[in-house]
């Protein structure tokens, strides 16, 4: 195989530059390969679907891409498979989000896709055996093949399995569960939790859920995998970083961006557990605390650590975070980010005005 391989960036200008001008443009081209799938979906409501879920998270492909320039990686190889997963992703997220469906058991079959996904010897299942709409012409078995094509070509794959399968489990299981009917789906997402905290002292069952619901864990583990000389404990090394740090950072600071909205929608929040917004912001200092130092511990910790003023900078150069309720907290996340943030914030709000992102 072909392989386009890059230098190591370790500088945020360079990085970034990097990332605009040669990965942005690659995951344009996936984008609109899967829109043109996506408009081919026979059920015009699963069609719509698909279509919106391109359409509106777009950027989630874009920012998960950032993992396509770790040192090694194959690029295009990893744009195919980030953009592919995080596809399944929002997709999904569209089903069980805007249909006004609150079935367990369809939920979590359809979410089998997450976990097929990463195993090229699942096969594909049948996600829709008890989804109310499932003809979509074959649109979401061939993002999973394609997922699972790119992940057989990692030379690292062994070590990354257990791990891997085991992040896109929990979001499986978040995904399931967040979206019952209100009232029900906290007391079952409790008993879900807690079994699973006894291995966290440090975070709470509402952090716990956050850190389930980020995908960047799977892309690191997917990057570092394309090094032939990758290590278990390097690999645990990097799990034990992103769940539930860095992970649980990426979800927490889209829960506070969307908090005015889904307070109208009557929406899950995480953010709203705090209790207030002060509250809210101690705990997330804390956790980007405990994200910063432990990720330079890490090879590469620049890299790791771009991400993290880069996760920063994306989501709180959001438009909503001029609500002067979020504002406040807001302001103190970026002077914790340091001169990074503040300049990647910067750019991001310049993408923003000129629609790239």
């Amino acid at each position: 195989m072909n392989k386009t391989m890059i230098s190591r960036p370790s500088k945020i200008p360079v990085l970034i530059y990097r990332f605009v001008k040669t990965v942005f443009p690659l995951v344009e081209t996936e984008l609109d390969y899967w829109r043109s799938r996506a408009g081919l979906c026979p059920d015009s409501l699963l069609a719509k679907a698909a279509i919106a879920s391109i359409r509106d998270k777009k950027f989630h492909c874009q920012g998960g891409s950032i993992y396509a320039l770790y040192p090694g990686a194959d690029i295009k190889q990893t744009v195919e498979f980030i953009v592919a997963y995080q596809t399944i992703s929002d997709y999904l997220d569209n089903l069980v989000d805007s249909l006004e469906i609150t079935d367990q058991q369809a939920f979590a079959q359809l979410h089998l896709a997450m976990r097929d996904a990463l195993d090229p010897e699942y096969g594909t299942s049948d996600y829709y055996l008890y989804f109310p709409y499932q003809n979509d012409g074959g649109y979401l078995a061939k993002l999973v093949t394609t997922c699972q094509e790119n992940i057989s070509y990692l030379s690292g794959y062994e070590l990354i399995k257990t791990g891997i399968l085991r992040f896109a489990g929990l979001y499986a299981d978040l995904q399931t569960y967040k979206h019952l009917a209100l009232e029900q789906r906290e007391d079952l997402m409790l008993a879900w939790i807690k079994p699973e905290l006894k291995a966290f002292s440090r975070i709470s069952e509402w952090e716990f859920a956050a850190a389930t619901g980020s995908t960047l864990g799977i892309f690191c583990l997917y990057a570092i995998a394309s090094n032939p000389k990758l290590s278990r404990e390097e690999v645990k090394a990097h799990q034990e970083v992103y769940f539930p740090w860095i992970n649980g950072l990426h979800i927490l600071l889209d829960y506070l961006i969307d908090l005015a909205e889904d307070r109208e929608t009557g929406q899950l929040n995480f953010i709203r557990y705090y209790g207030s917004l002060d509250k809210a912001g101690d705990c997330l200092a804390r956790i980007w605390n405990f994200a910063w130092e432990a990720a330079g511990q890490l090879a590469f910790s620049n890299f790791h650590k771009a991400i993290l003023q880069g996760l920063l900078a994306l989501y709180l150069s959001d438009p909503k975070c001029l609500d002067p309720e979020i504002q406040p907290l807001s302001k103190l996340l970026i002077s914790r980010g340091g001169t990074g943030a503040r300049l990647l914030q910067w750019i991001c709000r310049d993408l923003r005005k000129s629609g790239v992102i």
